[in-house]
């Protein structure tokens, strides 16, 4: 299934989450503090780390930073209490794939590991063609450079998981909910204004002035990155 790095102070919240991954079927580590969880970063082979961001010893965003300093691969998950709309933003911008607010159900949390998995199988299925490029626009999957005709793009990890999923399904029309599913790994009916959100935010990088917009949006429907409309 996958091993997993439990980055976690609350000695509860830690077990039940260590219980849970278990009966799932992952390998589970548990580390008390960021000090003990770089420790276990650098000397396990990891598929997934789950951080809380406030940790003793060293906060969850500045063990964030150390890993995302070399390894851009590694899935992230953060775990916090804060729960705002800028938070969030803050926190995937800084180099997590995804952010959790305490409370959470583990049913969410469980759809939301799957789906960072399914992207982390999707992106080492294509290692061998590591560069995807439509329209000329190339994303290389192994240095996770994007440019387009030439002029470099920098996305955080969220709109370069959704811009790999629209390259991998290029001239397909793709409904919200497929979106929020893949992308998100939402297994319910969620809020798909997210997606429009982040829709926004790749259109802006990745449809330069000048040259022919890639992401096209099929009223009632979704999207569809394609050439021409």
């Amino acid at each position: 299934m996958g091993s997993i790095l439990v980055v976690e102070d609350e000695e509860k919240i830690a077990r039940v989450l260590e219980l849970e991954l278990e009966f799932e079927g992952y390998a589970v580590t548990k580390a008390a503090d960021g000090i003990e969880g770089l420790e276990a970063y650098r000397t396990g082979k990891w598929d997934l780390i789950l951080l809380d961001v406030m940790l003793p010893a060293m906060s969850g965003i500045d063990l964030l930073r150390r890993i995302r300093a070399n390894d851009p691969h590694t899935k992230v998950i953060l775990l916090t209490a804060k729960g705002t709309v800028e938070d969030k933003v803050a926190g995937l911008d800084l180099g997590a794939n995804d952010y959790i607010t305490k409370p959470f159900q583990i049913e969410e949390l469980l759809a939301r590991i799957r789906a960072a998995l399914r992207m982390k199988i999707v992106e080492e299925q294509v290692e061998d063609e590591s560069l995807l490029s439509y329209g000329g626009l190339t994303l290389n999957l192994k240095t996770r450079e994007i440019n387009r005709n030439g002029a470099s793009i920098d996305l955080t990890p969220r709109e370069y998981d959704l811009l790999v999923y629209l390259l991998t399904n290029r001239r397909q029309v793709l409904t919200r909910d497929q979106i929020l599913e893949k992308v998100w790994g939402y297994d319910f009916a969620g809020d798909t204004n997210v997606v429009d959100v982040y829709i926004r935010y790749v259109r802006k990088k990745v449809d330069i002035p000048g040259l022919p917009p890639l992401i096209h949006t099929v009223r009632g429907v979704g999207y569809v990155l394609r050439e021409d409309q």
